[in-house]
């Protein structure tokens, strides 16, 4: 298995993580639960017009934090966001009523992926496993 399939396993499973920007010297974070794995890229997205997406576009450096059980994933990299129609279309087949809800408001999904990244599965008080992804 893939690093990269590792982290998307075990977000699955915690089916809520939590996605971590700064706002200038904030620290910010919030509740995500989509992601998506597409060959080697894991893509995670959220509309333009929230501030989560624009605190990322000024300050790509960004962290994932999320909990199964009693074990935790830290995941950090660079967010790179990217566009393409064919991404897109995987996005709405996967989560359907919110992208109609985006349709419908006339709002944009932005998507990226994260580059140059580490990851950490922890338990409370033990490394479990540590990668680059």
């Amino acid at each position: 298995m893939s690093n990269v399939s590792k982290i998307s396993e075990f977000l699955d499973k915690a089916k809520v993580f939590y996605f971590l920007t700064t706002d200038g010297n904030q620290p910010k974070g919030r509740p995500f639960g989509f992601h998506l794995l597409d060959g080697d890229k894991l893509y995670f997205g959220c509309g333009t017009f929230k501030n989560v997406f624009k605190q990322l576009a000024a300050n790509p450096r960004v962290e994932i934090l999320a909990m199964n059980g009693g074990e935790f994933l830290r995941y950090d990299g660079v967010a790179t966001i990217v566009k393409g129609d064919a991404l897109l279309e995987k996005v709405r087949a996967a989560m359907p009523q919110i992208m109609e809800l985006y349709d419908k408001n006339g709002w944009e999904m932005g998507l990226f992926y994260l580059e140059n990244g580490h990851a950490e599965i922890r338990g409370m008080l033990d490394l479990k496993e540590e990668f680059d992804v």
